[in-house]
């Protein structure tokens, strides 16, 4: 299948927007006095990845690593039923917690991710998401890092895909209709 891209954030500029935010998250920790090993970095598969992985290298520190899976997209592009795939393996417990989300749209799915990990009384839970889609709230969330807000369009990119395609390409680019 092809599809028309244009692009929205190119390689250059999220590299670049990824090490600042290493910079940030680094510097909200250095300012709690928590040293390595003490920050659990919770990535949200699977469009998360990549971001997670530039970031873990952008940060001053090393985190202990973990993912979960929540998925609200199906084969599509419009939000569908909530499910949860994949749960931790760490316990968080008294451990300060660091989620890694793509991209955070109508807060729904982070709402319930955080939810579930306030229950296991984590130290504290920070939100870093690559792209913000505040405006397309439906349940009022707080992203603590963010890398850009995003325009009212389908993204695909850097870890996001539609039909499990494109997630390889490394800027993030508007799927054109």
């Amino acid at each position: 299948m092809s599809e028309t891209l244009r692009e929205v954030f190119g390689e250059a500029a999220v590299a670049a927007r990824v090490a600042e935010l290493g910079r940030q998250v680094s510097a909200h920790y250095a300012g709690l006095g928590v040293g390595d090993g003490d920050v659990v970095m919770v990535g949200v598969l699977k469009g998360a990845l990549p971001f997670m992985a530039d970031l873990l290298r952008a940060l001053s520190f090393c985190p202990s690593l973990d993912f979960v899976r929540v998925a609200s997209y199906g084969a599509g592009t419009a939000p569908g039923e909530l499910r949860f795939l994949m749960d931790l393996e760490t316990d968080v417990a008294g451990r300060h917690v660091l989620v890694v989300e793509d991209i955070v749209d109508t807060g729904r799915s982070l709402a319930y991710l955080l939810s579930m990990l306030e229950a296991r009384s984590p130290a504290s839970v920070k939100v870093c998401a690559l792209l913000d889609k505040a405006y397309r709230r439906e349940v009022d969330v707080k992203v603590d890092f963010v890398g850009f807000e995003a325009p009212p369009v389908f993204l695909v990119g850097y870890g996001m895909d539609v039909g499990e395609r494109l997630r390889r390409l490394r800027g993030v680019y508007e799927l054109v209709r």
